[in-house]
């Protein structure tokens, strides 16, 4: 035997081990996205059948005979269209207030020492341990007292205020993890601390912001204890108060809520497969830092 054949031979004998291994570590991540995307998979079959055919036997996985009836039965009855986009001008407003107010906060508690820091910082750490549920009344006797009950712009307010300990937490992890050098530079070339923030801080912090709009729009586009508390007048209604008005005292409309269902997913796939990179290297960094 030769030695090049003494050295293959080992490798030959290692490639069927490490097949193995590599098996058993992506078959339970692979059975994990299957059971996680069936259900989904599933809503989105159901909307493509016949009303005759949902939640009977001869439902299908993959139906024969597709229809789009369910989705244009969905978009045409009460006012759908009007609560699609009263659910993206809440959604779109809650990301940009969220990152306005958690990146000037992040960055005061990443960069500047005053008395009650950390215990202000912890205390905001702590308000997440609170379940939402717990503070409709008193979020509802607020709103009542601005005026803002029954308005788009008190729920945006409120699903702000919700959103930023987390996004806070976030973003200053990410922001203490910025070398202050580059800082130093730019205060000694004359520019002002907003300017450091918006041209060096928030450009090298994307993919931390990324990972806050995907979790603020996720939350504000399908929250719905919170909406159906405080709105009342039917051109106020967000998508997940749509949602439900399908479900009646004693029939459901099955066809029209899983078009329905399906609809209200898409924007929150697309938000999360544009902004995917972001997020993931957002996730990491924060938590690390």
């Amino acid at each position: 035997m030769s030695g090049a054949d003494a050295i293959l031979r080992p490798t030959r004998a290692y490639r069927p081990a490490r097949t193995a291994r590599t098996v058993a570590r992506l078959l339970p991540v692979v059975l994990f996205a299957l059971v996680s995307l069936f259900p989904l998979a599933y809503m989105v079959s159901l909307s493509f059948q016949p009303l005759g055919n949902i939640l009977t036997v001869s439902a299908e996985i993959v139906p024969r005979h597709p229809t789009l009836a369910n989705y244009t039965g969905a978009w045409q009855s009460n006012d759908f269209a009007q609560y699609f986009a009263n659910s993206a001008l809440v959604g779109v407003g809650t990301v940009i207030g969220t990152l306005v107010l958690s990146s000037l906060t992040a960055y005061g508690f990443a960069r500047y020492e005053f008395r009650g820091r950390e215990p202000l910082f912890y205390a905001l750490l702590a308000s997440l341990a609170v379940p939402s549920v717990v503070l409709i009344l008193p979020q509802y006797l607020l709103m009542k007292d601005l005026h803002l009950v029954d308005s788009l712009l008190g729920l945006i307010l409120l699903y702000i205020s919700t959103n930023l300990p987390f996004s806070i937490f976030l973003l200053r992890g990410f922001f203490e993890g910025i070398p202050t050098e580059l800082e130093d530079a730019m205060r000694v070339d004359g520019v002002s601390e907003l300017g450091i923030l918006w041209r060096l801080i928030l450009p090298l912090a994307a993919p931390a912001l990324g990972a806050v709009a995907i979790f603020t729009f996720n939350g504000a586009w399908d929250e719905f204890p919170l909406a159906f508390t405080m709105i009342n007048t039917p051109g106020n209604r967000t998508l997940p108060i749509a949602i439900a008005l399908f479900q009646q005292a004693h029939t459901t409309a099955w066809g029209p809520l899983f078009a329905a269902s399906v609809i209200a997913t898409v924007p929150t796939v697309i938000v999360f497969v544009v902004a995917q990179r972001w997020f993931q290297e957002g996730i990491s960094v924060g938590a690390i830092q």
